[in-house]
């Protein structure tokens, strides 16, 4: 069992920036791909942003179109962070964190972002 928590979200006026980290723990293998989804209210959950470990050094990293050049995906170990700058109202959801190990996804408890006008 692979236990993720997120921290770091909260209100921001538009045009601000937060920083999300997600921590993974317990029986970890290898995390072969990290990522953050959001589900905004009314919506299906989509991805935003993911990193996947294709070799043991080289990764791919994957942004929804909406985020790209605003969003920044990074990882230590067995933590994921996403800086968010230039944030708009329609970036306000629940963001969750997304992990695979030995082939099966866990997924975080999700925080919330919510970006005023």
């Amino acid at each position: 069992q692979v236990t993720l928590v997120e921290s770091g979200g909260g209100l921001v006026q538009a045009g601000g920036s937060l920083r999300l980290s997600c921590a993974g723990s317990g029986s970890i293998f290898k995390l072969n791909a990290m990522g953050w989804y959001r589900q905004a209210p009314g919506k299906q959950r989509e991805l935003v942003a993911q990193i996947t470990q294709i070799t043991s050094s080289t990764e791919r990293i994957d942004y929804a179109d909406s985020v790209k050049g605003r969003f920044t995906i990074s990882r230590a170990e067995n933590t994921v962070y996403l800086q968010m700058n230039s944030l708009k109202p329609e970036d306000t959801a629940v963001y969750y964190c997304k992990a695979r190990n030995l082939g099966r996804d866990f997924w975080g408890q999700g925080t919330q972002v919510t970006v005023s006008s």
